[in-house]
């Protein structure tokens, strides 16, 4: 079995300090927590940028800032958001791939999001795949539910997406797939053999799915951007806290853990 890749999703476009005393929010405050994370075991680092206010922004400059703070301190993989916060105009979400990040993520589809809706037109999808394909950067296909794994294939069928693929189930959100253990089999098995896949689950779904992750052979993702609490009516101390639990559950259950470049090689991405 691969070793384990684990994502740490650091902030989100949706989690406050008010809820998650410790969300790290500057672009110092985000690196740091990156590198923390790198340090307990994660190989890759999701980053959703935040303004001088405190909310959610898709600003080229600030993700560049980010970036080059991170790399400053670690080698770890770093893939931007093209999803944003859900008011986010196309235009704005497509800002961090100028930046030709290694990997940044690809939604493949429309959903309800709690009272929202995450929009995304197939023409949309289109123009964010084919600017990724000219810049190099590899889309991590984010599919909320089935039908978008569907679209995903279409795509790859189409040429749009290069193959073989990597996906990221995200489970749990309210308006879109649950995630039970029959919810993220149900995706698996419907991905080519040739793909990897992470799964994402949100709040109490977070944990059984990092665990059926490293059982299954697929990859993890964890922070406070899906669950800020480390246990039930406990909040994390830290993104790294997460990443600690992930990568000792992974070791116990005789499965090693993913450097950055082990997990470039998995991934298919040019080794740093």
């Amino acid at each position: 079995m691969e070793k384990l890749i684990i994502t740490a999703c650091l902030t989100g476009a949706e989690v406050t300090r008010e809820q998650q005393p410790n969300l790290p929010l500057t672009p110092d405050e985000i690196a740091e927590a990156a590198y923390q994370c790198y340090l307990a075991g994660a190989s890759m680092v999701h980053v959703h940028a935040r303004d001088e206010k405190g909310n959610p922004t898709q600003d080229y400059a600030v993700y560049k800032e980010i970036k080059e703070k991170i790399e400053a301190k670690c080698n770890i993989i770093f893939q931007p958001s093209t999803g944003g916060a859900t008011w986010h105009t196309p235009q704005q979400r497509m800002q961090p791939i100028e930046l030709s990040p290694e990997m940044a993520t690809l939604s493949m589809g429309t959903c309800n999001f709690a009272d929202d809706v995450f929009m995304n037109t197939e023409e949309n999808i289109k123009i964010f795949a084919n600017r990724m394909n000219e810049l190099g950067v590899k889309p991590e296909l984010e599919c909320f539910e089935k039908g978008m794994v569907d679209t995903a294939l279409r795509f790859a069928k189409k040429g749009l997406i290069k193959t073989p693929m990597h996906f990221d189930f995200v489970l749990g959100v309210p308006g879109a797939m649950g995630g039970e253990l029959r919810d993220l089999l149900y995706m698996v098995e419907s991905i080519p053999a040739d793909s990897t896949w992470t799964v994402a689950g949100v709040g109490r779904y977070q944990l059984p799915l990092n665990i059926a992750a490293i059982m299954l052979g697929g990859h993890a993702r964890t922070g406070f951007e899906d669950n800020i609490y480390y246990k039930k009516g406990e909040i994390a101390t830290s993104n790294a806290q997460l990443v600690e639990r992930v990568a000792r559950l992974s070791r116990e259950m005789g499965r090693e853990v993913a450097t950055p470049d082990e997990a470039r090689a998995i991934l298919g991405l040019p080794i740093k």
